[in-house]
Formats: structure tokens, C-alpha cells, sequence
């Protein structure tokens, strides 16, 4: 499955010289959605997962997916505010200010092994912040699938530096 050719390209959005990578595309085109989630899939098989952890918002969409696929629970790691129980959470820095994405308490047990899925990886700060929250929640996170990479911003190069794996279905060069 040639996966660019499923995704849109919006030019000069959020802000002029960003190439947005819209997958909503991806996700409307049922072999190319299917084939993603399987290729999602793939890297794990045969491994122990008790959880996939999707960052909000596509990763929810993926990671309940993979998850299904893989038979086991999902975790929906949300920005602060979102989830109606009690809650841990982790900052992390933007390019202006900070922000925070939150679990609720019970949703890892001691040594659950989590699979951390989004949808794109960038510089790798959500990513990242979701990890640390994960794990001190008592995870051990044993890996992180993307459909895009994006190299050049570092973000996928930082997650292997923590020593997690990284896997993504295709990569684009620039922003």
C-alpha cells in the first residue's frame, strides 16, 4: 500500500511553511485504514502487550484499532481536563508555553507492557511526555508505532535514545 498517496498535504497549515499531514484521508479509504492498522501491527507480533496507549486525538482512532487487533485494552493518554476521574498527568514543553497530557490512575497496573501509537511523530514531545507519564503510572513501555515519521525533527531519533523502538509506515523529509 503506497500510504502518501492516501494522505492529504495542507500547505501552510497551522502556520505558513508547515505541511500538515492529514491521514483523516487514510482513515476514510478502508484498504489503506485496514493496511495501516496491520502494518501498525506487524513489528509487535509475538510480543507480550497488555495495553495500547493512544495519544490524543488519531492515536485514539489507531491505537483503539491496533489494540483491538492485538486483544488487549487501550488507554486513551488525553490533554489535561479531558478525563472524568482522578487523574496523573505530565507536562511538556511547546514552542510557546507548556502543556499536559493525563491518564486516569487505574488505567495501568504494575508492569503492564504498553505499545505508545500516534499517528505522526515530529519532534517528539507529546510522544515523549507520554512515556514518562506511562511508565510512572507503572508501565513499562516496549515500544512506539507511527503512520508518519517526519526525521528531521528529531523526534523518533529522542524515543530511541530513551531505548524505545520506534516504527513508522512512511516518512516524509521537511516539515
Amino acid at each position: 500500500m503506497d500510504f502518501k498517496s492516501v494522505i492529504r498535504t495542507i500547505p501552510d497549515y497551522p502556520k505558513k511553511g508547515i505541511m500538515f499531514r492529514d491521514i483523516t484521508t487514510l482513515l476514510g479509504h478502508p484498504r489503506a485504514f485496514r493496511a495501516a492498522v496491520d502494518q501498525l501491527v506487524q513489528p509487535w507480533c509475538g510480543m507480550k502487550i497488555d495495553k495500547v496507549a493512544g495519544l490524543e486525538a488519531r492515536g485514539f482512532i489507531l491505537g483503539g484499532a491496533v489494540a483491538h487487533q492485538l486483544g488487549v485494552g487501550f488507554v486513551p493518554v488525553r490533554k489535561k481536563g479531558k478525563l472524568p476521574h482522578t487523574v496523573i498527568g505530565e507536562d511538556y514543553a511547546l514552542e510557546y508555553g507548556t502543556d499536559r497530557v493525563e491518564i486516569h490512575t487505574d488505567a495501568i497496573k504494575p508492569g503492564d507492557q504498553v505499545l505508545l501509537i500516534d499517528d505522526l511523530i515530529a519532534t517528539g514531545g507529546t510522544a515523549m511526555a507520554g512515556i514518562k507519564l506511562l511508565e510512572r503510572a507503572g508501565a513499562k513501555v516496549i515500544g512506539c508505532s507511527f503512520v508518519i515519521d517526519l526525521p528531521e525533527l528529531g523526534g523518533s531519533d529522542k524515543l530511541r535514545a530513551l531505548g524505545k523502538p520506534v516504527s513508522a509506515l512512511i516518512a516524509y523529509e521537511g516539515h
